[in-house]
């Protein structure tokens, strides 16, 4: 099996987009904090954070496909392939395992965490809090490409509260501020 520091390579490689980027990592963080948080493998639910969208920028069309038929040609587990065809609604592949519920609950709060930090003065996600977040949450207009229901959908999925999942995740972001490049300006 290939290590993370191998995932996080090969992302770079296919990836070129700085925000695309900044994404995948911070869907890596929040799957790194679920995994402590449920007990399983931290480093594979890494490497299904920082794959997630490993084609998206190269194929868009034939996102995930492409980067699951390259992940298995690489001998990525199963596990890290269904979870990252079930992050897209799309391909009606089931979210079986605590991981897939995992990657498609953290997916998009991960985006809209990242746009409300981008729009405060210090530009900082250290002082977002969840009161703030979740008033973006609920501003429809606010980062209009987020998916709320998705998120919504997610939390329930796994088992989590919304707003316990909201401030997890924006936690779990706050600890890696420097690697997410969200400390401020």
């Amino acid at each position: 099996m290939p290590s993370f520091a191998e995932a996080l390579a090969l992302m770079e490689a296919w990836t070129e987009s700085p925000s695309l980027r900044r994404h995948m990592r911070a869907v890596e963080v929040a799957m790194r904090a679920y995994a402590r948080r449920f007990g399983e493998d931290e480093e594979l639910w890494a490497m299904a954070g920082v794959l997630h969208d490993l084609d998206y920028e190269k194929y868009p069309e034939e996102h995930p496909y492409r980067a699951v038929e390259e992940l298995r040609r690489l001998g990525y587990p199963e596990e890290v392939l269904k979870a990252i065809l079930g992050h897209a609604s799309y391909t009606g592949v089931p979210r079986e395992s605590l991981m897939a519920k995992a990657l498609f609950a953290v997916d998009e709060l991960t985006g809209l965490i990242a746009a409300a930090v981008y729009v405060r003065p210090d530009r900082s996600i250290l002082g977002l809090e969840l009161p703030s977040l979740k008033k973006k949450f609920k501003d429809k207009a606010f980062a209009k490409g987020v998916n709320r229901e998705e998120i919504r959908l997610g939390a329930e999925e796994l088992g989590v509260p919304l707003d316990e999942h909201l401030a997890f995740v924006l936690e779990a972001m706050k600890g890696e501020a420097r690697l997410l490049g969200l400390e401020g300006a």
